[in-house]
């Protein structure tokens, strides 16, 4: 029987950085915003799989534990865990029941679900919500991610410390793969992480960058338009 995961409908992954959902306090108004953009979306026939970050709560409760006693990383990492499904259920719960009733933590299993949003989580420490939304595009047969968070591009220095840095708006994931870390560690700050690029690249898994904050940039993007951002591919 073919994988119902398969859908005869447009299937989009979101990596939703929790510093969108998150970046201090909650970002009522960004949610707001972005539940009516992904709504709209739907009415034309699209589906969602949307995996959240840990965003400022993790931050928060990391540093508690840092100053605390001196956690391990995998300690820290089921601390970032719990964050990350918090923020997952606030957003299952705002799509009400356009959403699946529940999170799906582990994203390799069987998505053969009927609701037009699915929201992921995370199961395990030593993995990333990259890693989890390049499992979920692999698993039901999507080719595009969209990487939500605070940055505009991917450039190949750090902008901020660096002012000639030279942004892309298209980059091959081999020329991507030497500007970043060879290897992945917890908290490690990279646009897309190296495990989970590693595995977009076998995979012929299309990766875009973009601002999330920007939504009609994000809108522009679903409906076929000129967009602000990189792609990698």
């Amino acid at each position: 029987m073919e994988n119902k995961t398969k859908l005869e409908t447009e299937t989009i992954i979101i990596s939703l950085g929790g510093s969108l959902i998150v970046p201090d306090e909650i970002d009522i108004h960004f949610l707001k915003d972005f539940k009516n953009l992904i709504l709209k979306q739907v009415e034309q026939g699209k589906k969602f799989i949307i995996i959240c970050g840990g965003g400022g709560v993790n931050r928060k409760y990391n540093q508690a534990a840092r100053v605390l006693i001196s956690p391990s990383e995998e300690d820290l990492d089921w601390v970032g865990i719990a964050a990350l499904r918090l923020n997952a259920e606030l957003i299952r719960v705002i799509f009400s029941e356009q959403a699946y009733s529940r999170v799906i933590c582990d994203l390799s299993e069987n998505l053969m679900l009927e609701k037009s949003i699915i929201v992921g989580g995370a199961d395990r420490p030593g993995r990333s919500s990259d890693w989890d939304a390049v499992i979920a595009a692999k698993n039901c047969g999507a080719k595009k991610i969209i990487n939500l968070s605070n940055i505009d591009y991917v450039y190949d220095l750090d902008p901020n410390l660096n002012p000639n840095a030279k942004k892309f708006d298209k980059i091959s994931w081999a020329e991507y793969r030497n500007i970043i870390p060879k290897e992945w560690t917890s908290r490690l700050s990279s646009p897309f992480d190296p495990v989970a690029s590693k595995l977009a690249q076998e995979e012929n898994i299309e990766v875009v960058i973009m601002n999330g904050r920007l939504l009609k940039n994000l809108e522009n993007y679903l409906n076929g338009e000129d967009f602000l951002g990189t792609v990698i591919f």
